[in-house]
């Protein structure tokens, strides 16, 4: 793989990552309860990560090509975050002074993140198309091997910008009460709105 076509990925790959959806709304929440942003952007590149791996082993390929497959990820996807923005809206974060999380929450955070980046459909179709893209059958390094690479330059991407959303909602949200609960409520709107999109797709497909 050239530098040249490391940089077309990653060019196209960070235009992915600077667009506000799923991803950012869980990044601000997790900022938004204090110290959870780590452990929850954590959790949304392992999910990012394990849809690389997929893509690489060829099983991305297998799924996309069975319908039944596909609707089954996309329906549970699509109901998981439906009901992330439905507790996002009754229940919104409301920050306060010296919050204290106990040690539970590192690994809840993580574990939501995961499935949130992990169950999108979105996240795996795209993956599925872009990765290989911008792959060479000519290269000294095989098609999975330029596949993880690519994805791993993908997760830094999206590491660095979502480590700045969330300490960026923290810092300005933290003192805001009213705003952080008006920003948490968006969050959940937006995560069910992208929900409700989803399973439209497979309704009237």
């Amino acid at each position: 793989m050239t530098i040249s076509v490391l940089a077309a990925f990653w060019a196209v790959s960070f235009l992915f990552v600077i667009t506000p959806g799923v991803d950012w709304a869980y990044a601000i929440s997790a900022g938004m309860r204090g110290r959870l942003v780590i452990p929850a952007v954590g959790g949304l590149l392992s999910g990012h990560l394990a849809a690389t791996v997929v893509v690489a082993a060829g099983v991305g390929g297998l799924v996309a090509r069975s319908p039944l497959v596909l609707t089954v990820l996309t329906v549970a996807g699509s109901a998981y975050l439906l009901w992330l923005g439905i507790n996002m809206l009754r229940q919104p974060a409301v920050p306060e002074a010296g919050q204290a999380q106990d040690s539970d929450s590192w690994s809840r955070w993580a574990l939501k993140g995961a499935c949130v980046s992990g169950l999108n459909p979105k996240v795996f179709l795209l993956f599925l198309a872009l990765l290989p893209q911008f792959t060479d059958p000519l290269a000294a390094w095989s098609i999975p091997a330029q596949i993880i690479a690519l994805g791993l330059l993908h997760a830094l991407s999206c590491g660095l910008v979502y480590l700045l959303v969330g300490f960026s909602a923290q810092a300005v949200l933290q003192t805001r009460p009213s705003a952080a609960k008006i920003v948490s409520r968006c969050s959940g709107a937006i995560m069910i709105v992208i929900a409700m999109g989803l399973l439209a797709e497979q309704v009237f497909a």
